[in-house]
């Protein structure tokens, strides 16, 4: 296989890739890291001994992310009030044409559901990817992480268990949710309470990731009176040459918050019943570099 060939199936399952890895990191930087090792193993491996491109690319880039992953929970490092993986672009377009596939995809890489994994072990965690988001056989798993398949079925079984004891269960019609967002975020950007109280459910949960370098809630805020108080504050404060707008991250529709050319926050809303049930609200600037362009 030439160089030129090389590249362009690599490039041809960078997307698979990406997903695979950002899932098991919450971590675009990481991710990206992750799936450059992995270009390094795929142009030194031996082409005689691969049969199946995309097994191999994906069964590395699983091992590179596991290993990270492991790196991460052994350093132990503290995070500064609550933390939201790193917002992703995931505008499908139309390489995924499939609705039910498309809800799949969405689902799995959601705010809501990347909390919860991050409670996983990395083996657990990347049975539940390769499973739940990508569809692939406890056999080819079990491959993958050189694993037996009875092992595999446990891990997926005690993952898939936990993640459906802590994940929120939402509504995902991507237009009324797009229109919540609008009203929403109108209704915050003026300071309007009473706006806002009519679109807050009454258990409604805001959780703010700052990392300690930006303003943002130490704790998540429950209840409708203290996340529609907590909003009016921050609209009274403003943001300096404030500008919106609109990008599908994460599965679903979210507002990129700009302060003139800088993003200044991610703001994304989950819906159940037609109101809205959490409010995430990223300000991380660590995690807010990668939206500059998009």
């Amino acid at each position: 296989m030439t160089t030129d060939a090389q590249t362009d199936v690599f490039e041809a399952h960078r997307p698979v890739l990406m997903g695979v890895a950002y899932r098991m990191l919450g971590r675009v930087a990481d991710a990206e890291d992750v799936v450059q090792e992995a270009w390094l193993r795929w142009s030194a491996a031996d082409r005689a001994e691969v049969r199946e491109p995309r097994a191999y690319l994906v069964r590395v880039t699983t091992r590179l992310a596991i290993d990270r992953l492991r790196q991460v929970k052994a350093r132990g490092e503290a995070y500064v009030g609550p933390w939201l993986p790193e917002p992703y672009v995931t505008d499908f377009g139309d390489t995924v044409p499939d609705t039910a596939e498309r809800a799949v995809l969405a689902d799995s890489v959601s705010l809501a559901v990347l909390v919860v994994l991050e409670s996983l072990s990395p083996l657990e965690r990347a049975v539940f990817v390769l499973r739940e988001a990508f569809g692939y056989p406890y056999a080819d798993i079990a491959t993958m992480l050189d694993r037996g398949e009875p092992a595999v079925r446990q891990l997926a079984a005690r993952a898939r268990k936990h993640v459906d004891e802590r994940r929120p269960r939402y509504e995902v019609d991507p237009a009324q949710r797009r229109d919540l967002t609008e009203r929403f975020l109108a209704a915050a950007a003026e300071g309007d309470l009473a706006g806002l109280m009519a679109m807050l459910a009454p258990d409604v949960r805001l959780v703010g990731d700052s990392g300690g370098k930006a303003q943002a809630p130490l704790r998540i805020l429950e209840n409708a009176d203290n996340v529609g108080r907590f909003l009016v504050a921050v609209a009274e404060k403003g943001v300096p040459e404030m500008s919106f707008r609109f990008l599908e991250l994460n599965g679903g529709p979210a507002v990129l918050v700009l302060s003139g050319d800088t993003p200044d926050s991610v703001l994304q809303v989950d819906v159940s019943a037609g109101r809205i049930r959490s409010v995430y609200i990223v300000r991380n600037p660590d995690k807010l570099r990668s939206l500059a362009s998009a």
